[in-house]
């Protein structure tokens, strides 16, 4: 599994989770003007795991 972050139309930082098998299983749901707010939400998600972040 593997989290991705990027910037939405908006400008707006976003991320997506994706599964073993390259399948979107979750995302952020809400745009975010901080990309260190954006992070820090991830970082809920993931709790104590070891799932990489990319686009960091």
């Amino acid at each position: 599994m593997a989290f991705h972050v990027y910037r939405d139309n908006l400008s707006q930082w976003r991320w997506y989770l994706l599964a073993g098998n390259n399948r979107k299983i979750a995302d952020s749901g809400e745009g975010y003007n901080n990309k260190a707010d954006c992070l820090s939400a991830i970082n809920l998600v993931k709790g104590t795991g070891n799932t990489p972040v990319y686009g960091v």
